[in-house]
C-alpha cells in the first residue's frame, strides 16, 4: 500500500474513533442542539425587526459563538488522553503524527459539521418568504465552514498544551475571541486611541483578525487572500500541533 492511502486510512481511523466517543457520551447531541437553539434564537429576533428575507444577521453571530462551543468540542480531544494517558497507547500505532493529528481534526470537523447543518432549517424559512440571494447563501456557509476550521484547528493545539478539559477550553476561548473581537471596529478605536502612535488596534485588524477576513464571504465574495488566511492558518496550527505530538512519542 503507498504511502498517502495508509497516511488517510489511519487519519480517518482516527477521525472514526473521535466520532465514536463524541456520539456514545452524548456529547455530539447536547452541543447541537445547544448551538441549533441559540443561534436560531438570536437571529429570529433581528430576522423580525429587520424584515429581510436573507441569513446576513445569522451569519455575522456565527464567529462569536463558534468562540463558545468550537472549544466544547476540542477541549478533550487532546487534554483528556493526556489526563487518562491514552495519548501513549495512542502514539504507539503505526501512524505519522500528521496523521492522527489530522484525524482528530476530521472528527472534530465532523461534529462541527452538524453545526451547520443545523442552519438549514433558516435557508428553507428565508426562502419560503422570499427571494434571497443563493450566492451569498453559500459563501456565507463557506466562510462559516472556513472559520470553523482555523478554530477547531486552534482548539486542537491549545488541547495538547494541558493535561486539564477546562484549561484547554479556556484558552481556545480566549484565542478565539481575541482573533475575532480584533476585528471590531469598536475594539480596534480603543486599541488605536490607547496606543496612536503604534496603532495597535489598526494592525492586528489588518494582519491578525478573524472578523475581516470573513466578512467577505458573508456579502458574497470569495477573496483569494482571505480563503489563504483560513487555509493556511488552519495548516500551520495543525502542523505545529503534529511536532507537538512528535516530541511526545519521541
Amino acid at each position: 500500500m503507498s504511502q498517502r492511502p495508509a497516511w488517510m486510512s489511519g487519519a480517518l481511523t482516527v477521525a472514526r474513533r473521535e466520532l465514536l466517543a463524541a456520539f456514545d457520551s452524548s456529547v455530539a447531541y447536547v452541543y447541537t442542539l445547544a448551538f441549533a437553539w441559540l443561534s436560531s434564537s438570536i437571529f429570529m429576533n433581528e430576522f423580525f425587526l429587520a424584515g429581510h428575507a436573507e441569513l446576513t444577521a445569522y451569519f455575522e453571530r456565527l464567529p462569536l459563538l463558534f468562540c463558545v462551543f468550537l472549544p466544547a468540542i476540542t477541549m478533550r480531544s487532546w487534554a483528556e488522553e493526556k489526563k487518562t494517558r491514552t495519548n501513549e497507547w495512542l502514539l504507539t500505532f503505526p501512524l505519522r503524527a500528521s496523521a492522527v493529528v489530522f484525524g482528530k481534526f476530521l472528527g472534530s470537523f465532523g461534529l462541527f459539521g452538524l453545526f451547520l447543518l443545523a442552519g438549514l432549517p433558516l435557508v428553507v424559512m428565508v426562502y419560503s418568504l422570499g427571494e434571497p440571494d443563493g450566492g451569498r447563501l453559500l459563501t456565507g456557509f463557506l466562510g462559516s465552514a472556513l472559520a470553523g476550521a482555523l478554530l477547531l484547528s486552534l482548539g486542537l493545539f491549545c488541547s495538547a498544551q494541558s493535561a486539564d478539559q477546562i484549561v484547554a477550553f479556556v484558552l481556545t476561548a480566549v484565542a478565539g475571541f481575541f482573533l475575532v473581537l480584533t476585528g471590531d471596529d469598536r475594539v480596534v478605536a480603543v486599541l488605536d486611541g490607547l496606543s496612536p502612535r503604534l496603532g495597535l488596534g489598526s494592525l492586528l485588524r489588518d494582519h491578525l483578525a478573524l472578523t475581516p477576513r470573513f466578512d467577505p464571504f458573508v456579502a458574497g465574495r470569495i477573496e483569494l487572500g482571505a480563503l489563504l488566511y483560513f487555509v493556511l492558518g488552519s495548516a500551520g496550527l495543525l502542523a505545529l500541533n503534529a511536532r507537538q505530538v512528535e516530541a511526545d512519542r519521541d
